[in-house]
């Protein structure tokens, strides 16, 4: 469940418990407003951690490469050193 339909849960949710005087027999429409913002407050949550466990959260890479020609070697023959860094803020 992506963002906008856990914002739409929330919004239909709250419309029916806040808003909606009906009265059916067998279902409360404001406890399935109250369900439905639940269930969109969890599917909200749920996809803030996947976006921060993807790396678009608050977090930076940085990479670095280092090509280096050895004089002693042959100079078909390169080293190549790569660095790395993440870190999650």
């Amino acid at each position: 469940m992506g963002i906008g339909v856990s914002v739409f849960l929330i919004a239909v949710g709250a419309i029916l418990a806040f808003a909606v005087n009906f009265h059916a027999n067998g279902i409360d429409i404001n406890t399935v407003g109250v369900i439905l913002m639940i269930v969109g407050f969890i599917g909200l949550f749920a996809s803030f951690l996947f976006w921060n466990s993807m790396g678009f959260g608050s977090s930076y890479r940085r990479t670095v490469v280092h090509d280096v020609d050895d004089p002693v070697v042959d100079r078909r023959v390169r080293t190549r050193r790569v660095v790395r860094e993440d870190e999650i803020v």
